[in-house]
């Protein structure tokens, strides 16, 4: 079985979509979406620095339009993509392109909620001076009872040995130097502030606000959602989640046990892949991986679909 994930804040990197530009109809496609959501989404991911992508709101309207432009490339027909794929996941922003890839919403609809998204937690994080860290090494329930005593969250717990703390400056700087048992280092990530954390509230009111426009459809495959690692029945549900993700802990490592109750043998991530396959590597063992970071593996990438495609028939 089959699962295709989008990734995160953070997997962007400068210039990563100029070779994907070269394929029919995708440069067309970005200017309509860039057009639909008032952002250069071409401009940010092929000239824009370091910097200028790491805004978030930028970096998230730029991965939701990346994960679903390669998807629409592996995937040309939404009957294609149903018939092939067993479930659909994203981490943290990435969920709001597994929406549109299970049907939910319209990739237009996916991109200008990610737009709100984006600017919404852009201002939060403006609020006051916060980070995200991540710990490597030591053990998933020592290192979370570790956080909440120093008034950190785990903001994404992304495996049994990876997890994310987030929290204020200060918070962050005690982290460091009081590690919990176990942790080989702590990390500090380049991001503005501490998302799904109490500190990004602002921004659920204003996502929520944006949703009420929307009609959401019930997923046509199983949708897996970073609250709790259930599939969610219905579209109403997906789009309660998303609002209040922003605000939550994303649970991967809970994500990545479904997919593995659910019989995956085969993950796929879609552009600008490669954390989400790292951790199946060590989380979903025998499963084969594969990370979308260039057109050049959509060979590989649809030899894998068919093979998974002939393996369930």
């Amino acid at each position: 079985m089959l699962v295709l994930v989008a990734p995160g804040q953070g997997a962007q990197t400068p210039g990563f979509l100029t070779p994907w530009l070269d394929l029919p109809g995708a440069e067309e496609k970005l200017r309509q979406w860039s057009a639909l959501i008032d952002l250069d989404l071409v401009r940010y991911g092929t000239e824009a620095d370091e910097a200028e992508i790491r805004d978030t709101a930028v970096a998230q309207p730029l991965l939701v339009a990346s994960a679903l432009l390669s998807a629409r490339q592996l995937f040309p027909s939404t009957g294609e993509l149903t018939a092939a794929v067993g479930a659909v996941a994203g981490h943290s922003v990435g969920e709001l392109a597994a929406a549109a890839l299970a049907g939910v919403l319209t990739d237009e609809e996916a991109l200008r909620l990610v737009r709100t998204r984006g600017l919404a937690m852009a201002e939060a994080s403006a609020v006051t001076k916060t980070g995200m860290a991540a710990l490597l090494g030591g053990d998933r329930d020592t290192s979370i009872a570790h956080l909440e005593r120093l008034g950190l969250t785990p903001a994404n717990v992304n495996g049994r040995t990876q997890i994310v703390a987030a929290g204020t400056m200060e918070q962050l700087e005690a982290l460091a130097e009081d590690k919990p048992e176990g942790v080989r280092r702590v990390v500090p990530l380049k991001v503005a502030g501490a998302f799904h954390t109490h500190h990004m509230a602002p921004a659920v009111d204003a996502l929520e606000a944006a949703t009420k426009e929307l009609a959401p459809r019930d997923p046509a495959l199983p949708y897996v959602s970073n609250r709790d690692g259930q599939a969610v029945a219905t579209g109403a549900d997906v789009l309660a989640r998303l609002v209040g993700q922003v605000a939550n802990p994303v649970r991967w490592d809970l994500c990545m046990e479904t997919f593995q109750s659910l019989g995956a043998t085969a993950l796929v991530e879609l552009c600008p892949g490669g954390t989400l396959t790292g951790l199946a590597k060590r989380d979903l063992p025998g499963a084969g991986t594969l990370a979308l970071k260039t057109p050049d593996q959509l060979d590989a990438a649809r030899a894998l679909v068919s093979e998974q495609s002939s393996t369930a028939g």
